[in-house]
């Protein structure tokens, strides 16, 4: 049993060595086991609280949910290695803005880098050590945001931080705005082997500040998300067009949302990288909605080639640019939203009437 302590112990070394020679700030490993806070997720789904997200159903041949438990998506697994880097930059805050007539694009979409890309040439930096470290063949499987797993979660085991009030994994030091890149390994890096870290305690405490600020209510309680109120989930990933309702909470978001870890204490000092993918773009900060509501599709390509924000289309990018039009409170958009109303977009069309109604105009 010592020799496979200290064999692992060797192992995980490596791994986070080869993690901050990389540019992660944080790595940790996680033991391969059901975890208490997936306990919710199936009734969650069954719920409808996913939205259209069907991508989040994904069933193994058991039709079992496969992120309801780690043995579901990858009965093979063994260890999890877990990786997280600081995606923040020195710009303000959504909640610090003030101009009505630019938008909010939310921070880890600024860069011309797509996160995806960026993290994951990273992390296979690691997953090489990971095996060249354990000297024998090894199944490993790398994910950053595109795997069955819910990467908080396991991120918690591992030691990166705590689940906050908002979802959100949250460390001490860097706060919230971290990416994670997750290994699945066969090799045993548990709790058996000693290796695997103490989650973090949880620090929320008794703040609510997310929950009060969010302005869809999205956060139906601590520790809860409804995707169907979440501004995120309705600029990012709702197709078609946008309930009337669900209109104004939006305000002036056009690609996701940050206001639940604007006003989260724990990102008061939360360091700006030094990562020269995640540096922002200035265009893409605070970006005038004349510009995004009118943009052609060559120019989203161009804008946004390898950005995050591809994922909203550019029919989608433009919905949310003038649905934001029509919360700004700005009467001067009044003769774009006229000529938005006959777009040749059905969908921008709609909203554009809904906006210019709002504004006073002819609705």
């Amino acid at each position: 049993m010592s020799f496979v302590m200290e064999r692992s112990s060797e192992i995980s070394e490596a791994v986070r060595k080869a993690a901050a020679d990389a540019g992660f700030e944080l790595a940790g490993i996680a033991p391969v086991e059901d975890a208490a806070e997936l306990e919710y997720f199936p009734r969650w789904i069954a719920e409808g609280r996913a939205g259209e997200m069907k991508y989040l159903e994904a069933r193994d041949e058991q039709g079992r949910l496969k992120r309801a438990s780690l043995a579901h998506a990858a009965p093979w697994a063994r260890g999890v290695v877990v990786c997280a880097i600081n995606y923040n930059t020195a710009q303000p805050y959504s909640t610090e803005t003030r101009e009505a007539d630019r938008g909010w694009i939310s921070r880890y979409a600024w860069s011309q880098a797509d996160y995806h890309d960026a993290v994951m040439g990273r992390l296979r930096k690691v997953e090489a050590a990971l095996r060249a470290a354990a000297g024998e063949d090894l199944v490993t499987r790398c994910y950053v945001d595109t795997g069955p797993i819910v990467e908080r979660v396991v991120a918690k085991y591992a030691g990166i931080g705590w689940i906050g009030k908002n979802t959100c994994i949250i460390n001490q030091k860097l706060g919230s705005w971290l990416f994670l890149g997750v290994i699945l390994c066969s090799l045993e890096l548990g709790r058996e082997s000693g290796e695997a870290a103490v989650p973090a305690p949880d620090r929320c405490g008794s703040c609510t500040r997310c929950i009060e600020a969010c302005p869809t209510d999205a956060l139906t309680a601590p520790y809860q998300l409804d995707s169907n109120k979440c501004i995120s989930y309705l600029t990012i990933e709702k197709r078609g067009a946008i309930a009337e309702e669900g209109r104004s909470g939006i305000g002036r978001h056009i690609f996701g949302c940050d206001i639940c870890q604007d006003v989260c204490p724990w990102n008061r000092k939360a360091p700006a990288t030094d990562a020269a993918e995640f540096q922002a773009r200035e265009q893409l900060v605070n970006p005038k909605l004349e510009w995004l509501a009118e943009m052609n599709e060559e120019e989203f390509r161009r804008t946004f080639r390898g950005s995050p924000v591809r994922r909203a289309k550019w029919g989608g990018v433009r919905r949310n640019a003038v649905i934001a039009m029509g919360n700004s409170g700005e009467r001067k958009f009044l003769s774009v939203l006229e000529r938005l109303a006959s777009d040749h977009d059905e969908i921008v069309r709609e909203s554009a009437e809904w906006a210019a109604g709002k504004l006073g105009g002819a609705s």
